[in-house]
C-alpha cells in the first residue's frame, strides 16, 4: 500500500514523499535517496520498493529540494540542504514507529546518505549505488576548468545526465560541495555498508568508491560490475545491482539480534 506523504525541512520547504508498506505489519524500513536530476520515482527506487515490499519491508522515498514534486527552485539546491531533508525524513519515519531503518543512496543521494549516516546512531545499515564521495572533484573532472569558470559567471551547467539544454544551478552548489567531502565522515560509520558501482562508470571515478570502502570502519562490501555504466543501462547490470542492494537490506533489516 502506498501513501502520499508531505513533510517539511528545517527551513519550512515542503517535501513530497511516498511511504510504501507491505501487506504484513513491519517496523523495518528502507529510506531511499535518489540521484542528481532524478526523483523519488526513479526506476531504481521503484524496483527496490517492489523487491523490499515483497519481502515484508517498508520503503520511504522522497524528492530532494526543487526536484520531482518537492518545493523550491532546483538552482538553489545544496548538499547541506539535501542532508537536512534526509535527516527530517528519518525523524518522520522514526515518529511513525519504524525503529530499524536502512539508508539507500544513488549517486548524489549516496553522498547525502553517507553524510547523514555519519550524524546518526539510529541507522541499521547502508547501501550505496555508485555513490559520489567528493562531488567537487567529480564536477571538476566532468566539466573541466573552463566550464567551471563559465558556471561561476552564469550560474548554469551543462546537463551532466545527457540533456542538451544548460541547467540553472548556482555556483554556490560547487562551493558547498567543497565542504562536504565524505571520506572523513565515513570513518565514523560502523554499520554494515554495501557499495555497488560499474567499472565503466563515466560519472563517478572508481577511486572514490575504493577510497570510501577503505575509510568505512564496519562490515563492508564493494561490488564492482565489470560492464556496468553509471546508469546501469544494461538490463543484467541493473538486475544485479538492485538484487544486491535488496538482499543486503533484507539481511540487515530482518536479522534477529543475538
Amino acid at each position: 500500500m502506498e501513501e502520499t506523504v508531505t513533510f517539511h525541512d528545517p527551513h519550512g520547504h515542503r517535501v513530497a514523499a511516498i511511504l510504501s508498506r507491505p501487506e504484513s505489519s513491519t517496523t523495518s524500513l528502507a529510506l531511499l535517496c535518489h540521484g542528481f536530476l532524478s526523483g523519488k520515482n526513479s526506476t531504481t527506487n521503484k524496483t527496490l520498493t517492489r523487491l523490499l515490499n515483497e519481502q515484508g519491508l517498508a520503503t520511504f522515498r522522497f524528492d530532494f529540494f526543487g526536484q520531482g514534486e518537492s518545493e523550491g527552485p532546483f538552482e538553489a539546491i545544496t548538499t547541506t540542504l539535501a542532508i537536512e531533508q534526509a535527516l527530517a525524513a528519518l525523524d518522520l519515519v522514526s515518529a511513525r514507529g519504524y525503529d530499524k531503518v536502512g539508508l539507500v543512496g544513488s549517486s548524489f543521494g549516496g553522498l547525502v546518505a553517507i553524510l547523514t549516516t555519519a550524524q546518526r546512531q539510529d541507522i541499521a545499515c547502508l547501501a550505496l549505488k555508485c555513490p559520489v564521495v567528493d562531488f567537487a572533484e567529480e564536477l571538476l573532472i566532468t566539466l573541466g576548468p573552463e566550464e567551471l569558470a563559465r558556471w561561476q559567471e552564469t550560474n548554469t551547467i551543462p546537463n551532466i545526465m545527457g540533456g542538451t539544454e544548460r541547467i540553472r544551478l548556482r555556483y554556490s552548489f560547487y562551493e558547498d560541495c567543497l565542504t562536504h567531502i565524505a571520506y572523513g565522515p565515513a570513518e565514523r560509520i560502523t554499520i554494515p555498508t554495501l557499495i555497488v558501482q560499474g567499472e565503466q562508470d563515466e560519472c563517478v571515478p572508481l577511486h572514490q568508491s575504493h577510497q570510501l570502502h577503505n575509510a568505512l570502519k564496519g562490515p563492508k562490501r564493494l561490488d564492482l560490475l565489470p560492464k556496468a555504466d553509471h546508469q546501469f543501462t544494461r538490463e543484467e547490470d541493473f538486475c544485479q545491482m538492485t538484487i544486491a542492494i535488496g538482499e543486503w537490506l533484507i539481511k540487515h533489516l530482518t536479522m534477529t539480534p543475538r
